[in-house]
């Protein structure tokens, strides 16, 4: 896409972090912006941080609601006359571990993480078809292609949405719509203080704990994973790592496929103690 200026950009998760800052880089250039979030105070928010005279609109939808992300896609066709990108960005997570955590708090990330991409991704795709140029920007992680122990919904999830959007760009080739797959590594958001911390792998449910030390190594700004992913869409990019951290993570796991997770595995859970098994409802 040679520029972004007067494209219908539809964008989810844009009440806070790279979803904010995404909205505030478009805006800059050019585009038009229809916002879809569940939090319609950081929706608001989000629309005052923009440049003066932005075109935008704003939507309430949670995109693990099928019906409530295809009813969006209609109606942002109907305010702005068509549709050039989507960005499905929202996400959330849940810390515990695989033996720990309830099939509720898994789907949870897994809904909105996964099928909230998947939903967002068919229902533009058919308008998305109708434009000169379309494109499809999914954001995966590099948790799309190496696991963080007690994270495991989100890495099930990043790791579906990265093959999702290798497919796509199979079976979209040739065609008027490019793929981009998006794998941030530790950006300065709230994804982990509005994470369900149901038990950490030390036992404990410290939220505030697990915040401070992902702010310790999350390395890069929401503004700067904006203005890279902005570049990776105006390039064609297929594949974006952001952040110099995912660069590493990327080249340790081609070197040492699996050493290199049992690594980081031995060194996460040292000192970890077992979870109390006393009771059966931690697996319900």
């Amino acid at each position: 896409m040679k520029s972004l200026a007067n494209k219908v950009v539809a964008l989810t998760g844009a009440g806070s972090g790279i979803g904010r800052a995404l909205a505030i880089e478009l805006a800059r250039k050019g585009s038009h912006l229809a916002l879809a979030d569940v939090n319609a105070d950081g929706l608001q928010e989000t629309v005052e941080a923009l440049p003066p005279g932005a075109t935008v609109s704003t939507h309430i939808v949670d995109v693990a609601q099928k019906q409530q992300v295809y009813d969006w896609a209609d109606t942002v066709v109907k305010q702005h006359g068509g549709v050039d990108v989507i960005i499905n960005n929202a996400g959330v997570a849940s810390q515990c571990s695989i033996e720990d955590i309830s099939y509720d708090d898994f789907n949870w990330v897994f809904d909105i993480v996964f099928y909230g991409v998947l939903y967002g991704t068919k229902a533009f795709l058919p308008y998305l078809h109708q434009r000169p140029e379309g494109h499809i920007i999914n954001i995966s992680s590099v948790n799309g292609f190496f696991p963080f122990p007690g994270n495991s919904p989100y890495n099930c999830a990043k790791h579906a949405v990265k093959a999702l959007n290798q497919t796509l760009i199979q079976e979209l080739a040739g065609a008027n719509i490019h793929v981009t797959s998006v794998h941030p590594g530790g950006i300065k958001t709230n994804i982990v203080r509005n994470a369900r911390h149901i038990k950490a792998l030390d036992g404990t449910r410290d939220a505030a704990e697990a915040a401070a030390r992902f702010d310790k190594i999350a390395s890069t700004t929401p503004e700067k994973a904006a203005q890279t992913i902005v570049s990776g869409i105006l390039k064609n990019k297929q594949r974006l790592l952001v952040g110099t951290d995912a660069y590493l993570l990327d080249g340790l796991t081609r070197l040492f496929p699996q050493r290199f997770s049992n690594l980081v595995g031995r060194v996460m859970l040292r000192g970890a103690r077992p979870g109390d098994k006393s009771s059966p409802a931690h697996r319900i």
